[in-house]
């Protein structure tokens, strides 16, 4: 099989709000990239469909880039290791270049990453109350935002490019953080800390760049 122009990406999921979102950005960059439709699981997903479905399995010679779509609580920073394992797993499928995987992590939920959509902000978001404050904020600038809810999904996705400029904003504001270029460490880094940030928009200049 010939190699694809436009890079095929695969896209897992934490919940509904982030399919609804890659769903967008599918539509917006069809014509330069091939987003596979969403699939709601993270890592033991992944694995699996990797492995045990052919459409996945016969397609790893040409897959470029696997994004996996989520939040990272406080409770979550022990799983760093077992995480690794699996995106050590996944770039090896194909062989010359590796697979490139991307984590787009918001902390605490993906209504911050939304909510830097409209303005510059970077609150303490750990326990359930600092969560909805979060979800409070948002709907103040998208009135009846639902978790899953696909237009106003899509009323706040294209705002996008505001979005990166903000996203970018935070991490400029995040000390010690190590360079990009260092990327599984930065990455690590960032999964254990209990700060404030989101690299959702490093996986949409990667698409914007196209």
């Amino acid at each position: 099989m010939g190699r694809k122009i436009k890079p095929l990406i695969y896209v897992f999921c934490e919940g509904e709000s982030e399919i609804e979102y890659t769903k967008f950005l599918k539509e917006k960059y069809k014509d330069a990239a091939v987003i596979q439709k969403p699939v709601k699981g993270l890592f033991d997903v992944a694995d699996k469909k990797f492995k045990k479905d052919a459409r996945y399995r016969n397609n790893a010679e040409v897959t470029d880039e696997i994004w996996f779509f989520f939040d990272v609580d406080d409770g979550q920073t022990g799983s760093w290791d077992k995480i690794k394992k699996t995106i050590f797993v996944l770039q090896k499928l194909r062989k010359k270049p590796n697979i490139r995987i991307r984590l787009l992590m918001t902390t605490g939920c993906v209504e911050y990453w939304f909510l830097l959509h409209y303005k510059k902000v970077r609150p303490f978001i750990q326990n359930v109350s600092e969560k909805e404050n979060v979800l409070k904020m948002l709907q103040n600038e998208c009135p009846g935002y639902e978790k899953g809810n696909p237009a106003a999904t899509r009323k706040i996705a294209e705002r996008l490019d505001k979005a990166i400029i903000n996203g970018d904003w935070v991490l400029e504001h995040i000390t010690g953080l190590p360079t990009l270029e260092d990327n599984d460490v930065r990455n690590r880094w960032l999964y254990q800390s209990t700060l404030t940030f989101t690299t959702v928009q490093d996986a949409m200049k990667f698409l914007e760049s196209l």
